[in-house]
């Protein structure tokens, strides 16, 4: 084996450091949006979906005005970013993924379901947030369209490092403007009775 020299080993040592922080610096924001794009537009308020409406009569507590919707995004610290990537990971096994073949007529919203669809998914997801002390405001469920046309929900977080999507046809937790879809309405952060129109497509 080849010695290294004392100022050898201390420069290799220094790299070493400087590569671990940058390595925890790059996980504490998570991937990042390109700057124009980080924050989704939201546009003028809207009606939020029917079920929606049906899902707070069941859930109270999932719906109720809270004081944590005052205030902007929150900051995305090391933890919390394993907070999302872990919650996403963990509900999207939980559930048996069961496709809803009544339409309308048998949409449901149902938190931690054996078998569920994107519904179920998303405000499982937001409920375990929740649990876990993160701000109703930050926290938002959000129709989408899918190319195929089929509507979709998903929840998207709002942080100081951009707007990221939890969704339970994918692992990883991506910035909004990276995701396949047209955004039609988002929940509104400061009033449990209304949503907003999305005033930017994501890409």
């Amino acid at each position: 084996m080849q010695r290294t020299s004392g100022p050898a080993v201390a420069a290799a040592i220094a790299v070493m450091i400087g590569g671990v922080q940058w390595a925890r610096a790059g996980l504490l924001t998570g991937p990042r949006a390109p700057p124009a794009l980080a924050r989704i537009e939201l546009g003028r308020p809207t009606l939020p979906p029917l079920t929606y409406t049906v899902f707070c009569l069941r859930y109270e507590a999932e719906c109720r005005s809270r004081r944590s919707f005052r205030g902007g995004p929150i900051r995305l610290t090391e933890t919390r970013w394993a907070d999302l990537q872990e919650i996403n990971r963990t509900v999207n096994q939980a559930i048996e993924p069961a496709r809803n073949e009544f339409g309308l007529a048998g949409e449901e919203w149902t938190i931690n379901p054996d078998r569920g669809d994107c519904n179920d998914y998303a405000v499982s997801k937001r409920h375990e947030l929740l649990r876990r002390g993160w701000p109703a405001r930050v926290l938002l469920l959000s129709e989408v369209v899918m190319r195929s046309g089929e509507h979709h929900l998903v929840l998207l977080v709002r942080t100081s490092s951009g707007d990221f999507v939890l969704d339970n046809l994918t692992p990883r937790v991506k910035p909004w403007s990276r995701t396949p879809y047209r955004w039609v309405r988002v929940q509104s952060a400061g009033n449990v009775g209304l949503w907003a129109t999305v005033g930017r497509e994501g890409v």
